[in-house]
C-alpha cells in the first residue's frame, strides 16, 4: 500500500481472492460455445482473448523466472539489494492488470461489435498508426502524467506503492493501486481505439501491441543488463527510442530522474534524464558473473517442483504449503517438457542467490527427482552430475559446499565419501551437515527427559544421537542392532521386541527413514515425534505434536531470503516445506563451516564435535525451531 492510501486504491474484485477469475466466466464460457458449436467458429478476435490472456501469464513467468536466476548469478546485475518475503507478498497481485484488460477487450467487443468482430489479421496502415500514436501520443502524455504521480499528493497515496520496490522484478512493472492502472489504461487505449473507428485495425495491431508493452515493462524492470553496447554502437539514435534495465532503475533508486516510459527521448527534452545512465549501463555490462563462497546442493523433489523453486512461480515458492495446487494439472504439458530437458540436456543450475555477513551463498539445483534417487540403475548419473557441481564450485573458487536432501545418501555416495576419494586434492570442503542435524534433535528434546524411543533406520545421524544420549545417560529404547559402521562403537540397545516397554508410557519419539509409521497409534496422546531425518512422516496423528525436520531459522540479516526450502515430496501431506526464513540443517553447516573457516570435510564416517558444531551455529545468530506442528 501507499504511504496513505488515496480513494481506488484497492482493485474491486479484491474481496474474491483466489476465485477472482470468475469473472471472466460468462465471457470465456461463450467463446467456447462459438468455437465448439457455432457453424461459423465465432469471431477470431473474440476466441483469440481469453488464450492470448493465459499467453500472457506465461509471458510474465518466463520473464520473472530468468530475472530471478540472471540475479542470482550475478552477470549484469544492477542492483544489489535483497528481495524479501514483504515485496513477494506486496507483489501477489501481479495478474489484476492482466486480468483488467481482458475485461476491457471483452467490454469493447460487446458494445461496439461493429469496430471490433471480424478483424484481420494485418493491416499495414493499422501496424503504423498505433506505432506513431504511441511513440506521440502515448509516450508524451505518460511522460506528464508519471510527473504529476511524483507530486508529492499524489505520490503518497498511489505512486509510492510501486516504488516500495527499490529492487525491481519484471512483475513489480504492474504493481499499482487500481486507479492508476486505469489512468495508464486510458492511455493505452488511444492507439487501440484510433484503430478500431478508423477501421484500420487488426489482430497482429492489438494483440501486438499489448504484446509490445508487456515485453518492455518486464524488459525496464528485469534487475540485469538486457541490452548489448554493439545495438548501440550500430544505431546511436536507438537511445532515445528504447530505455534499456538500468535506465528505468535509476528512476527507482533516485526518484526524480528518467520518467519516460519505454522511449527516453522526452527524458532528453525536458531535462530529466539522469547523468549517471550511461554509466550505469556500461558498469552493468562489465559486471561478471558472480563467484560464491557457499554452495548448497539440492536437487527436486516431484515433478511440479519446478515451479517451487525460487526462479518458478513466486506464490508457491515463497509460501510453506502443499505442492497439489489445482491449476497445477494445467502445466502438465510444460511439465513433462522440462522434465524431458531436464533429463536429457540438464545439469546443475543456480536456483537462489543469498548474502550473510561476508559471505555469498548460492543453491545449485540438481535436475532429477526423488523417484530417481531411489533407483540404483540412476546412481551412476546422479553422481556424475553431484560430481560435476563439486568440481564447478571448487573451479569458482567455492570454499564449501553442503550436499542437501538425498544428495548425501548413504546408499548413493557414503554420505559424500565417494568424492573425497576421488577428488581429495580439491579446496573446497564438503559437508553434510550430520552434526548439527543431530544437534538440533538433541537440543529438542524437552529437558529432564530420562527416556526416548528411536525408531527408523540407523544412520550417520542417528548413530550420533544415539552416542550423546548415551553421555547424558538417557534410556534409548529401539529395534534391532546398531552396526559399529562409524569409527566409534554403538551398544546394542535391546534384542528383541518384547523387552521393549509399553510404548505408551514413552511420550518422546525419536522418529527417521524406514519407520512403521502406523506405530504412531500406539503411542500416548500428546506424544512428541521428532524427526532426525530430511523427510518428516507421511501421516500425522491430530492428537499428538510433531517438530519440523532438523531445521532452524536464519538471522534477520540473511539478505534476498523470499523462498520456502523445499525437504520432501508431495507424497509427504501438507508438510513439505520449512516456515519462512526457516533452513535445513544441511544448509546452516555449511554456512556455519564457512564462517568458521573450518578446513575440514564432514562427508562419509567424519562427525564434528556435536556440542562445537551447536555453540557455533547459535552464536552466529540461528535459532531453534521451539515450536512443535501440532
Amino acid at each position: 500500500m501507499a504511504s496513505t492510501p488515496g480513494i481506488l486504491t484497492d482493485w474491486p474484485w479484491k474481496p474474491l481472492g483466489s476465485f477472482k477469475y470468475v469473472i471472466l466466466g460468462p465471457w470465456v464460457a461463450h467463446s467456447l460455445y462459438c468455437v465448439m458449436w457455432d457453424e461459423e467458429g465465432g469471431d477470431p478476435f473474440y476466441n483469440l482473448m481469453f488464450p492470448f490472456l493465459l499467453v500472457r501469464m506465461v509471458h510474465y513467468q518466463i520473464w520473472i523466472s530468468l530475472s530471478r536466476y540472471r540475479t542470482a548469478v550475478g552477470a549484469n546485475r544492477i542492483v544489489d539489494r535483497g528481495l524479501e518475503f514483504d515485496q513477494v507478498d506486496r507483489e501477489t497481485n501481479w495478474d489484476d492488470g492482466i486480468l483488467l484488460t481482458a475485461l476491457v477487450l471483452y467490454s469493447i467487443y460487446s458494445i461496439f461489435p461493429e469496430a471490433s468482430s471480424h478483424l484481420p489479421f494485418w493491416r499495414t496502415d493499422g501496424v503504423i498508426i498505433t506505432a506513431g500514436l504511441h511513440a506521440g501520443a502515448v509516450e508524451f502524455l505518460y511522460y506528464w502524467l508519471h510527473r504529476a504521480l511524483h507530486h508529492h499528493f499524489l505520490y503518497t497515496r498511489y505512486h509510492s506503492h510501486h516504488h516500495s520496490s527499490i529492487l525491481t522484478q519484471p512483475i513489480t512493472s504492474v504493481i499499482h493501486p487500481f486507479i492508476e492502472v486505469v489512468a495508464y489504461l486510458v492511455l493505452f487505449i488511444i492507439p487501440v481505439s484510433t484503430t478500431l473507428f478508423t477501421r484500420t485495425a487488426s489482430i497482429a495491431s492489438l494483440f501486438g501491441y499489448i504484446f509490445y508493452i508487456d515485453f518492455m515493462n518486464n524488459l525496464g524492470h528485469c534487475n540485469f543488463e538486457f541490452f548489448p553496447r554493439y545495438l548501440f554502437s550500430f544505431f546511436p539514435f536507438f537511445k532515445y527510442l528504447c530505455y534499456t534495465p538500468s535506465f528505468h532503475s535509476l528512476h527507482h533508486t533516485k526518484f526524480r530522474t528518467n520518467y519516460s516510459l519505454f522511449m527516453p527521448l522526452y527524458d532528453y527534452i525536458y531535462g530529466t534524464m539522469d547523468e549517471s545512465s550511461d554509466e550505469t549501463y556500461e558498469t552493468c555490462l562489465k559486471r561478471p558473473k558472480e563467484s560464491p563462497h557457499v554452495v548448497h546442493l539440492t536437487h527436486l523433489t516431484t515433478l511440479d517442483s519446478l515451479y517451487h523453486l525460487p526462479i518458478g512461480i513466486t506464490s508457491l515458492a515463497s509460501n510453506p504449503q502443499d505442492s497439489s495446487k489445482w491449476y497445477l494439472w494445467l502445466l502438465w504439458p510444460f511439465t513433462i517438457c522440462f522434465t524431458l530437458m531436464a533429463s536429457i540436456f540438464g545439469h546443475p543450475f543456480v536456483s537462489e542467490r543469498t548474502t550473510f555477513r561476508n559471505l555469498n551463498l548460492q543453491t545449485w539445483v540438481v535436475p532429477r527427482f526423488t523417484k530417481q534417487y531411489l533407483l540404483k540403475r540412476q546412481n551412476e548419473t546422479v553422481n556424475k552430475l553431484i560430481e560435476e557441481a563439486i568440481l564447478e564450485a571448487d573451479s569458482a573458487g567455492a570454499k564449501v559446499l553442503s550436499l542437501g536432501l538425498l544428495n548425501q545418501k548413504e546408499e548413493l555416495n557414503a554420505c559424500g565419501q565417494v568424492y573425497m576419494e576421488k577428488f581429495g586434492e580439491l579446496k573446497i570442503k564438503i559437508v553434510d551437515g550430520s552434526s548439527l542435524a543431530a544437534a538440533i534433535v538433541l537440543n529438542a528434546i524437552p529437558k529432564d527427559t530420562n527416556q526416548v524411543l528411536l525408531r527408523g533406520s540407523f544412520d550417520k545421524v542417528s548413530c550420533a544421537i544415539a552416542n550423546a544420549l548415551c553421555e547424558r545417560n538417557v534410556q534409548k529404547w529401539g529395534f534391532g542392532l546398531i552396526i559399529n559402521s562409524y569409527e566409534f562403537i554403538i551398544f546394542l540397545l535391546l534384542f528383541f521386541k518384547s523387552f521393549l516397554p509399553d510404548e505408551t508410557f514413552l511420550q518422546i519419539w525419536l522418529v527417521g527413514n524406514g519407520w512403521d509409521e502406523d506405530e504412531q497409534m500406539k503411542a500416548a496422546k500428546g506424544s512428541l515425534f521428532i524427526p532426525f531425518s530430511q523427510f518428516p512422516p507421511k501421516k500425522m496423528r491430530k492428537d499428538c505434536f510433531y517438530h519440523n525436520t532438523p531445521a532452524m531459522m536464519a538471522p534477520s540479516s540473511f539478505i534476498n531470503m523470499h523462498s520456502c526450502e523445499v525437504r520432501a515430496s508431495s507424497l509427504i501431506r501438507n508438510q513439505n516445506w520449512l516456515p519462512r526464513r526457516a533452513m535445513s540443517a544441511c544448509r546452516i553447516a555449511g554456512i556455519v563451516h564457512g564462517l568458521e573457516g573450518w578446513n575440514v570435510n564432514e562427508c562419509g564416517f567424519t562427525t564434528f564435535n556435536i556440542n562445537k558444531v551447536w555453540d557455533a551455529t547459535i552464536r552466529h545468530g540461528f535459532q531453534p525451531l521451539n515450536n512443535p506442528i501440532s
